[in-house]
């Protein structure tokens, strides 16, 4: 089988693309993404590498984890977050590489 046709086929995965890129592609969550990297961060540590309002962030968090890019954990007080798929991952650092010539 082709490799377009077989793409084509994979229905669900095509539709979780569509969800992860529609989500992504805000400026500011996407900048989030960027801080938050392979790694977990609370929501005072991107609020402060990102720079605007604790309530900004707080809503676009919320997007992301709908959307099934972001898991949440909470300690204590604080709320951390992290990319739940490495897939998202790759896809970052591609766009890195091919808009900001890291």
């Amino acid at each position: 089988m082709p490799i377009r046709a077989s793409i084509i086929d994979k229905q669900e995965h095509i539709e979780q693309a569509a969800r992860a890129l529609k989500s992504i592609s805000h400026p500011l969550r996407l900048k989030i993404l960027c801080v938050i990297g392979d790694q977990d961060a609370c929501v005072q540590e991107i609020v402060e590498a990102v720079g605007t309002s604790q309530s900004n962030i707080s809503q676009h968090l919320a997007i992301l984890r709908d959307k099934g890019v972001l898991l949440a954990r909470k300690d204590a007080n604080r709320v951390y977050y992290r990319v739940g798929d490495a897939r998202t991952l790759q896809l970052i650092g591609m766009m890195r590489e091919v808009f900001c010539g890291d």
